[in-house]
């Protein structure tokens, strides 16, 4: 009787693209809707079957890791395309009874106290940094890259999101005091130390980024520059700085901190301070993480909509001076990480074996989807305490039209490193 009652509910639900199922019992039944892409898969086990009939949003996930579902005659992205594209017009039944209750407890699964907060981190960001590495780009950038003409490589389109996000600091002179809020392994901060002159403080719950980041900052003798540090965002206090950076880390601090996290950054910036927030949202208004992703990649993870980013920072009392919409740029950065994740797929398995690389392969993959086909987008922040802390216009922002440099030190615009990153 599952099966059938499967393949009744891929009958309703597929509306676009064209799906063929391969059942336990030999049987193939082929669904078809407007044009779109195609795919076919295959269904191992009975068990299967009724995981996937009773939630669908967990168990696809699942069953690819234990082998059980699996792509016929394509790729798993493929596959994906048409199972997602088809999620926006018409959920599974399984799914139109457990998304309101996911929806009403969100809160709850995204209370990440410290404690929770440092558990949630350590399960995806305390894995081998050598996992990172076989991925990313060298620099070990693991949000948006920034493709302004869509041909960057990698390297250059993480350069660019990096010194894009250094313009709307606005760093005026040297020697400015930085806090980065989820610095990562370091890459944001070495910059700003390095091609704009900042004092840096990186701040991370990481053990692993941690230990990378200071290893980093000691071999590029920026020590006197930037120091990292292993704390939360709502232990900074009653420290100040000039300017504050946050690059893809709002996404695990969960909504019912919001208000607590621009309380924490307000405090945390001077009265004439800049803080800018990049972060991934949704385009249909407030809604859930995929259980999926909450169970095996990012536990306590949410990427909000930007009208819930707006609220509390209105609440929080500070000025939303900028905000920059980026859409498609994270679909083309994950394309390379999922590329340079399979050249590199040998030596991930021997890290942690074939079911964590499927496991990955379909975080990448799912990923890149959210922003293809599922209204996943970037937003950038630019917030501050005073009315008058940044220039009336925008121009600043652009570099083509930085002003001159500081005499203290040469400017980043006149670096190899921004003029590589401009090139375009």
């Amino acid at each position: 009787m599952a099966p059938v009652l499967l393949d009744r509910a891929f009958a309703r639900f597929i509306t676009a693209g064209r799906l063929e199922i391969h059942y336990p019992d030999g049987d193939r039944r082929v669904h078809v809707g407007r044009d779109g892409p195609q795919a076919a898969m295959r269904i191992a086990d009975g068990a299967t079957v009724r995981a996937l009939l009773l939630n669908p949003a967990l168990k696809v996930g699942e069953a690819y890791m234990a082998g059980t579902l699996q792509p016929v005659g394509c790729t798993l992205y493929d596959l994906l395309h048409v199972l997602m594209l088809n999620v926006m017009a018409s959920a599974p039944a399984g799914e139109r009874v457990l998304a309101p209750l996911r929806h009403m407890g969100r809160r709850w699964l995204h209370y990440n106290t410290r404690r929770r907060a440092r558990r949630n981190v350590a399960h995806h960001y305390d894995l081998d940094s050598r996992l990172y590495r076989h991925f990313l780009d060298e620099d070990m950038q693991y949000s948006c890259g920034y493709f302004p003409t869509g041909t960057e490589t990698l390297a250059q389109a993480q350069a660019a999101k990096k010194h894009h996000l250094a313009a709307k600091l606005h760093l005026v002179r040297p020697g400015l005091g930085v806090l980065d809020v989820g610095c990562g392994w370091g890459g944001m901060a070495l910059t700003l130390a390095r091609d704009y002159g900042a004092v840096v403080t990186g701040i991370t719950l990481s053990h692993e980024q941690l230990l990378v980041a200071r290893r980093r900052a000691r071999e590029a003798g920026l020590e006197h520059r930037v120091r990292f540090e292993l704390m939360d965002y709502r232990a900074v206090a009653p420290r100040q700085y000039d300017r504050i950076i946050s690059i893809g880390m709002f996404e695990h601090v969960g909504v019912a901190h919001y208000p607590t996290f621009f309380a924490a950054m307000r405090e945390a910036l001077r009265p004439d301070g800049v803080m800018v927030l990049h972060s991934i949202g949704r385009v249909e208004g407030p809604g859930v993480t995929n259980p999926w992703i909450a169970r095996h990649i990012f536990p306590g993870g949410y990427s909000p909509a930007v009208s819930e980013a707006v609220a509390a920072v209105e609440k929080a009392g500070l000025w939303l001076t900028d905000c920059e919409i980026w859409r498609l740029h994270y679909a083309r950065t994950i394309a390379h990480w999922r590329s340079r994740f399979a050249s590199q797929r040998v030596p991930v398995a021997r890290l942690y074996g074939e079911r964590f690389c499927r496991m990955f392969e379909f975080y990448l993959v799912v990923s890149e989807l959210a922003f293809r086909v599922q209204g996943h987008l970037n937003f950038q922040l630019q917030l501050t305490r005073d009315i008058g802390a940044v220039p009336l216009a925008r121009d600043y922002m652009l570099g083509r039209h930085a002003p001159a440099a500081p005499s203290a030190m040469a400017g980043p615009w006149e670096s190899p490193r921004y003029a590589a990153a401009l090139r375009i």
